[in-house]
């Protein structure tokens, strides 16, 4: 074992220019931090390690310098490929600067593209992305002007349509564990997720790469339970121990996210009464029991609160992308994980699920929507953060729920006695003619049948085969002068329009326990 200890300098030393280099983690998870932030000294310091190709599954940030966030200068790294940059706004810069060639892939794609570098296929292939920016007939995945290999292509298969993502060939592994015995094994008894880590190692191992594990604690031959061990000893090379590692970018160490000690819901405060939360509240109308679900980020990460509140996350089964099942998905720097799940699973298999159909309901957040009913989420201006799981998850979902405030920038408004009142007005328009990238299409979702709902903190729209229709009102809102005059089309008004329910906007619980039982 001591062989394979060596410390934060010495694991980069092993790194040369020009690798390819693949980096586990999943927003503020599952990060070797330590390893990360050493990367960056010794480039700075020496200019090496330098012209990499990097792949990230998605987001390895906290929206400020730590995760890819240490990689972000210029010549450090030559090309780029992940699944969402929202988190990394430094290496944002470079990828608008083209000072990196950037590709998105759709995180799921990603996470099972690991599988097939690991048993040496030449990639993915799948329905998931087709007529959307990830379609070469569209942008192919390309986030600048930069890249300009072509990475996608469109095949025919069993008479129909598919997209190819063409593998990568890694040299080198960045994973993370939370302990490692005398043999190598590594243990991820504290991690909130699993991720990827196995499929990692295997790919690079097999590619005769180097794989460098951080973990925060040493332990004896034999002390890992079999069934606990998540990547096997003989596929790791190397071993950096950080003491101080934390559970994720936001909490240091929280017993009821990996499952040692599960914490009762009630120490879970509801979130302060406001747009946001009256729109999650709006959105988990569309709970039942039994439902199979998924939570996204943004304005959806609010509904695991609100069903705390209301006593009905035991009806249903909630589910994050990177492998969580059950419990309380989390949100901010710690979204990916949950308090109190009943499963973890290693994110490509979750993916597999939600690929082939295993979604009930999907709740994700819009930035755009159009009049055809195409939403974007990925692109604004010149900078595109990418998609994350995004397209994965609503392009097999069988309904979606689509969440976000009608009008954006600078909007203020007052929830209170059962209705919502407008103080100061949005300046950025997010119904529009046309959307800049087309991340979710509206076309398939109707031909696949789709049920789509699109909630704002003030109308609730539903979309149908004559288009968007306007179905529900705020109460204390205007049709015209609030909602219509600030949409870039002309949705249809439904005959039978009628207020959002009142309990929406007033303190305490809504009593949905009783809605959702008597069905």
């Amino acid at each position: 074992m001591q062989d394979r200890i060596v410390t934060q300098e010495q694991a980069v030393a092993f790194i040369k220019d020009g690798d390819t280099i693949v980096v586990g983690g999943s927003g503020g998870m599952g990060v070797a931090e330590s390893i990360l932030a050493q990367m960056e000294q010794t480039f700075l310091n020496a200019g090496h390690p330098r012209d990499l190709t990097v792949v990230h599954t998605t987001g390895v940030g906290d929206f400020k310098e730590l995760g890819m966030g240490h990689l972000a200068h210029k010549g450090l790294v030559k090309r780029v490929i992940g699944g969402n940059y929202g988190p990394q706004p430094n290496f944002m810069k470079l990828i608008v600067a083209n000072e990196v060639e950037a590709y998105n892939l759709p995180q799921g794609v990603i996470a099972q593209m690991h599988r097939a570098v690991a048993a040496g296929q030449p990639g993915v292939v799948t329905h998931v992305g087709l007529q959307t920016y990830m379609d070469p007939r569209q942008e192919g995945g390309k986030m600048n002007d930069a890249a300009t290999e072509d990475m996608i292509e469109v095949v025919e298969l069993a008479d129909r349509e598919w997209l190819f993502y063409r593998a990568f060939t890694p040299n080198v592994a960045i994973i993370r564990g939370t302990t490692a015995d005398e043999d190598g094994n590594i243990g991820m008894e504290h991690e909130g997720t699993t991720l990827e880590g196995l499929s990692i190692a295997q790919g690079v191992h097999n590619n005769g790469g180097i794989v460098i594990c951080q973990v925060k604690r040493l332990a004896r031959s034999g002390s890992i339970h079999p069934q606990m061990v998540k990547i096997p000893g003989f596929l790791v090379d190397h071993i950096v121990v950080d003491e101080n590692q934390g559970q994720t970018f936001g909490t240091d160490f929280d017993p009821s996210v990996c499952g040692e000690l599960p914490r009762p819901l009630a120490t879970i405060e509801p979130d302060p009464l406001n747009a946001r939360r009256v729109m999650a509240r709006r959105a988990a109308f569309a709970l039942y029991p039994g439902a199979v679900l998924n939570v996204g980020v943004g304005v959806s990460a609010g509904i695991p609160n609100v069903a705390a509140e209301e006593g009905i996350s035991d009806l249903f089964v909630l589910t994050g992308e990177a492998g969580i099942i059950g419990g309380v998905p989390r949100s901010g720097l710690d979204f990916g994980s949950a308090f109190n799940p009943t499963a973890i699973v290693d994110q490509p298999y979750q993916f597999d699920l939600y690929d082939g159909g295993g979604l009930d309901v999907a709740f994700v957040s819009f930035a755009e929507v159009d009049a055809e009913g195409n939403v974007n989420v990925t692109k604004f201006g010149n900078r595109a953060d990418g998609a994350g799981g995004f397209i994965d998850i609503t392009q097999n979902a069988k309904r979606i729920v689509f969440s976000g405030t009608l009008l954006g920038g600078g909007l203020k408004v007052t929830v209170a006695d059962g209705a919502i009142s407008i103080d100061q007005e949005g300046r950025v328009q997010k119904f529009v003619p046309q959307v800049q990238q087309i991340s979710y299409n509206a076309r398939m979702g109707q031909e696949n049948r789709q049920d789509v709902t699109f909630v704002t903190e003030r109308a609730v729209f539903r979309m149908t085969a004559e288009g968007i229709v306007l179905t529900e009102i705020a109460p204390g809102i205007r049709m015209q002068e609030d909602v219509l005059d600030h949409i870039g089309f002309q949705p249809k008004v439904a005959p039978d329009l009628r207020p959002m329910d009142p309990r929406i906007f007033r303190e305490g619980p809504m009593g949905l326990r009783d809605d959702i039982l008597a069905g």
